[in-house]
């Protein structure tokens, strides 16, 4: 992610999108954020919070991609009912990967995809440039109807972000926040 300017790209759009979270909280719902960071080692960057509420600070590329912790770490926060009460909605994870997993990621993805409340969360996957893993990305989403979005180069890392928070705040203002919306990719990127 350090090269070719996806890292400052990937801080970018994720400052909107958190900016557009914030403006759309309304009494019905409330977007609570969380961010875990795979770069050299697995870290939560942001802690769970409402995004209006998140100071953030940039996000650095570095080392390897331990992916399978990271999930593990998504996975045990989504179980995690003091964080998470059972009334809350389905989540939804997002994981954006330019390269290959540098880890044991097997059990980090069977920790996401058939145990507990993880299993349950909506997911969204993108590739960026051609050396990321597609197929892991692809077994991480555990559903055949969704696909694997695709960025080429960093300027792809907005439009996609910009589809994530047009999904969630869609979902956070439906009348059944817990049923998927079929939604249109508007933006033209690729998909796997």
């Amino acid at each position: 992610m350090a090269s070719e300017g996806k890292i400052d790209a990937l801080n970018q759009s994720v400052r909107e999108m958190l900016a557009t979270f914030a403006s759309t909280d309304d009494l019905r719902a409330e977007i609570h954020v969380a961010i875990i960071t795979f770069g050299g080692e697995v870290q939560l960057h942001t802690p769970l919070q409402p995004a209006s509420t998140v100071k953030w600070s940039e996000m650095v590329a570095d080392g390897g991609t331990p992916m399978g912790q990271a999930m593990t770490l998504a996975a045990d926060l989504i179980d995690d009912k003091d964080k998470i009460p059972g009334r809350a909605y389905r989540p939804t994870v997002v994981l954006i990967s330019d390269g290959q997993p540098t880890d044991a990621w097997q059990t980090g993805l069977d920790r996401m995809t058939k145990q507990g409340r993880a299993q349950k969360a909506d997911r969204m996957a993108l590739a960026i440039g051609g050396d990321a893993d597609t197929d892991m990305l692809r077994r991480f989403l555990n559903d055949e109807k969704k696909q694997v979005f695709v960025a080429a180069d960093a300027r792809r890392i907005k439009d996609f972000f910009q589809f994530v928070t047009m999904s969630v705040t869609a979902r956070s203002r439906s009348a059944n926040p817990n049923e998927l919306p079929q939604m249109q990719n508007p933006f033209d990127l690729d998909q796997l």
